[in-house]
Protein backbone atom coordinates (compact mmCIF):
# COMPACT_ATOMS: atom_id res chain seq x y z
CA UNK A 1 0.00 0.00 0.00
CA UNK A 2 2.86 2.40 0.80
CA UNK A 3 4.35 1.79 -2.65
CA UNK A 4 1.07 2.75 -4.31
CA UNK A 5 0.81 5.92 -2.26
CA UNK A 6 4.40 6.98 -2.97
CA UNK A 7 4.04 6.39 -6.69
CA UNK A 8 0.69 8.19 -6.78
CA UNK A 9 2.10 11.18 -4.87
CA UNK A 10 4.93 11.56 -7.37
CA UNK A 11 2.40 11.19 -10.19
CA UNK A 12 0.10 13.82 -8.73
CA UNK A 13 2.93 16.28 -8.14
CA UNK A 14 4.21 15.87 -11.68
CA UNK A 15 0.65 16.10 -12.98
CA UNK A 16 0.29 19.49 -11.28
CA UNK A 17 3.50 20.57 -12.99
CA UNK A 18 2.04 19.47 -16.34
CA UNK A 19 -1.20 21.38 -15.75
CA UNK A 20 0.84 24.46 -14.88
CA UNK A 21 2.66 24.19 -18.23
CA UNK A 22 -0.74 24.05 -19.95
CA UNK A 23 -2.52 26.89 -18.12
CA UNK A 24 0.39 29.13 -17.06
CA UNK A 25 3.47 28.40 -19.16
CA UNK A 26 5.18 31.67 -18.18
CA UNK A 27 4.86 30.78 -14.50
CA UNK A 28 5.91 27.19 -15.12
CA UNK A 29 9.00 28.33 -17.01
CA UNK A 30 9.84 30.83 -14.28
CA UNK A 31 9.51 28.07 -11.70
CA UNK A 32 12.23 26.18 -13.55
CA UNK A 33 14.47 29.24 -13.75
CA UNK A 34 13.89 30.16 -17.38
CA UNK A 35 11.97 32.74 -19.37
CA UNK A 36 9.07 31.76 -21.59
CA UNK A 37 10.52 31.79 -25.08
CA UNK A 38 8.93 33.21 -28.23
CA UNK A 39 7.91 31.83 -31.61
CA UNK A 40 8.80 28.26 -32.53
CA UNK A 41 11.05 28.10 -29.44
CA UNK A 42 7.95 28.56 -27.26
CA UNK A 43 6.27 25.70 -29.10
CA UNK A 44 9.25 23.45 -28.37
CA UNK A 45 9.58 24.64 -24.77
CA UNK A 46 5.92 24.24 -23.85
CA UNK A 47 5.44 21.07 -25.88
CA UNK A 48 8.54 19.28 -24.62
CA UNK A 49 8.15 20.24 -20.98
CA UNK A 50 4.43 19.47 -20.92
CA UNK A 51 5.07 16.09 -22.53
CA UNK A 52 7.80 15.29 -20.01
CA UNK A 53 5.61 16.10 -17.00
CA UNK A 54 2.52 14.39 -18.45
CA UNK A 55 4.46 11.20 -19.18
CA UNK A 56 6.19 11.05 -15.79
CA UNK A 57 2.82 11.65 -14.14
CA UNK A 58 0.87 9.17 -16.25
CA UNK A 59 3.47 6.41 -15.90
CA UNK A 60 3.64 6.85 -12.12
CA UNK A 61 -0.15 6.99 -11.69
CA UNK A 62 -0.81 4.06 -14.05
CA UNK A 63 1.91 2.08 -12.31
CA UNK A 64 0.39 2.85 -8.91
CA UNK A 65 -3.08 1.84 -10.06
CA UNK A 66 -1.94 -1.39 -11.72
CA UNK A 67 0.87 -1.99 -9.20
CA UNK A 68 3.19 -2.33 -12.19
CA UNK A 69 6.93 -2.23 -11.63
CA UNK A 70 7.48 -1.59 -15.34
CA UNK A 71 5.37 1.58 -15.54
CA UNK A 72 6.73 3.00 -12.31
CA UNK A 73 10.27 2.23 -13.47
CA UNK A 74 9.61 4.09 -16.73
CA UNK A 75 8.61 7.14 -14.72
CA UNK A 76 11.77 6.85 -12.63
CA UNK A 77 13.89 6.49 -15.77
CA UNK A 78 12.64 9.82 -17.11
CA UNK A 79 13.49 11.55 -13.83
CA UNK A 80 16.91 9.90 -13.59
CA UNK A 81 17.56 11.02 -17.16
CA UNK A 82 16.63 14.60 -16.30
CA UNK A 83 18.96 14.62 -13.27
CA UNK A 84 21.76 13.04 -15.30
CA UNK A 85 21.50 15.46 -18.21
CA UNK A 86 21.23 18.47 -15.89
CA UNK A 87 24.53 17.30 -14.40
CA UNK A 88 26.00 16.83 -17.86
CA UNK A 89 24.92 20.38 -18.80
CA UNK A 90 26.85 21.60 -15.76
CA UNK A 91 29.93 19.49 -16.52
CA UNK A 92 30.17 20.14 -20.24
CA UNK A 93 28.19 23.23 -21.14
CA UNK A 94 28.80 25.64 -18.27
CA UNK A 95 25.26 25.55 -16.86
CA UNK A 96 24.74 26.41 -13.21
CA UNK A 97 24.49 23.28 -11.08
CA UNK A 98 20.74 22.85 -10.46
CA UNK A 99 21.07 21.40 -6.96
CA UNK A 100 17.42 21.70 -5.93
CA UNK A 101 16.03 20.23 -9.14
CA UNK A 102 18.56 17.40 -9.20
CA UNK A 103 17.84 16.50 -5.58
CA UNK A 104 14.08 16.53 -6.23
CA UNK A 105 14.50 14.29 -9.29
CA UNK A 106 16.71 11.86 -7.40
CA UNK A 107 14.35 11.71 -4.42
CA UNK A 108 11.30 11.13 -6.63
CA UNK A 109 13.24 8.51 -8.61
CA UNK A 110 14.18 6.74 -5.39
CA UNK A 111 10.54 6.70 -4.25
CA UNK A 112 9.46 5.31 -7.62
CA UNK A 113 12.20 2.68 -7.66
CA UNK A 114 11.20 1.62 -4.15
CA UNK A 115 7.61 1.28 -5.40
CA UNK A 116 8.78 -0.68 -8.46
CA UNK A 117 10.76 -3.03 -6.24
CA UNK A 118 7.76 -3.53 -3.95
CA UNK A 119 5.41 -4.16 -6.89
CA UNK A 120 7.87 -6.63 -8.43
CA UNK A 121 8.30 -8.47 -5.13
CA UNK A 122 4.52 -8.61 -4.66
CA UNK A 123 4.04 -10.07 -8.13
CA UNK A 124 6.83 -12.60 -7.56
CA UNK A 125 5.27 -13.67 -4.26
CA UNK A 126 1.88 -14.11 -5.97
CA UNK A 127 3.38 -16.59 -8.45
Amino acid sequence: MIARILSALVGLFMGLMAVNWIVNPAGAAEGLGMPLLDGIARSSQVGDFTSFFVCVSAFALWGAWKMSASWVSASAALLIGAASFRTLAWLIHGADFATGSIIAEIVMSALLLYAAFAFGRRQKDAN
